[in-house]
């Protein structure tokens, strides 16, 4: 009976351990430090001290990889704005082409 309680409460260690090892390896550790083009930029996660991680971060999301950026820096807020901006113009974009829709995209 002791052994068993033993073996779980070594299990409850080791799946602890493991469930916050990996959770702070998808947290930005340091930031990258050249800015991106925009054109390169997929899209953006924002990354909080709140959630377990101990920096803030922008992480941009580019073709084969993840870059962590710093959010107070003028080109991440560049960045952010660009596919932000992106974003907005493609849902317009698919909005006017939605079935049923009678507006022509080119009318004033």
């Amino acid at each position: 009976m002791a052994s068993s309680k033993v073996f779980l409460l070594c299990s409850l260690v080791i799946l602890t351990t493991f469930i916050g090892s990996t959770q702070s390896a998808s947290c930005c550790l340091m930031f990258g430090r050249r800015p991106l083009p925009c054109k390169r930029l997929l899209g953006y996660t924002i990354q909080t001290i709140h959630n377990s991680c101990d920096i803030n971060a922008v992480i941009f999301h580019i073709p084969g990889r993840f870059v962590c950026a710093d959010p107070s820096t003028n080109w991440t807020q560049r960045g952010m704005k660009c596919l932000d901006h992106r974003k907005m113009k493609n849902n317009q974009i698919l909005a006017s082409r939605a079935p049923g829709n009678t507006t022509s995209p080119h009318s004033s």
